[in-house]
């Protein structure tokens, strides 16, 4: 098996947002863009982290400092390119966001995720996260998601 060369990491910029957006749907495999909107990269681009690889971008991490929870720190969204999943891009974004979220004093990561995706459900515990179970009506009545908290 042919190892990948580690990505390089580098922090986002308003403009990735349509690279982005050019892919998430595939990269996802199913209509997933909206969940994602401009305004995060706007906003949050100097806490959000695009991977590159020598073919462009092989992932992003959408993250953010809570400006409402003191010491707590938000990964809205990660890809990766399916071409270069199992490679450690994902870890490697992870890990990066956690150096960011202590160089702004967090000690608390949290994600969420759909109950069905058990994909990132089983990424998150190998990452040291906590993984609850689902939360009926977390995004409003029907709703039921997963969320998950790591101490960094």
């Amino acid at each position: 098996m042919t190892r990948l060369p580690a990505p390089v990491l580098r922090a986002a910029d308003p403009s990735d947002y349509d690279a982005i957006a050019a892919v998430i749907d595939d990269w996802w495999g199913r209509p997933i863009l909206g969940s994602l909107p401009r305004l995060f990269l706007d906003h949050f681009h100097r806490t959000s982290l695009i991977a590159e690889g020598p073919s462009g971008m092989t992932g992003f991490l959408i993250g953010f400092m809570s400006p409402s929870a003191a010491g707590e720190a938000y990964i809205h969204f990660v890809g990766v390119d399916p071409g270069a999943r199992a490679g450690g891009v994902a870890r490697t974004l992870y890990e990066r966001f956690f150096d960011l979220a202590r160089g702004h004093d967090r000690h608390v990561v949290k994600a969420i995720t759909a109950q069905v995706n058990t994909t990132s459900q089983a990424f998150h515990r190998r990452m040291g996260f906590t993984v609850s179970e689902p939360v009926p009506g977390y995004n409003g009545p029907g709703t039921s998601l997963v969320t998950f908290t790591r101490t960094i």
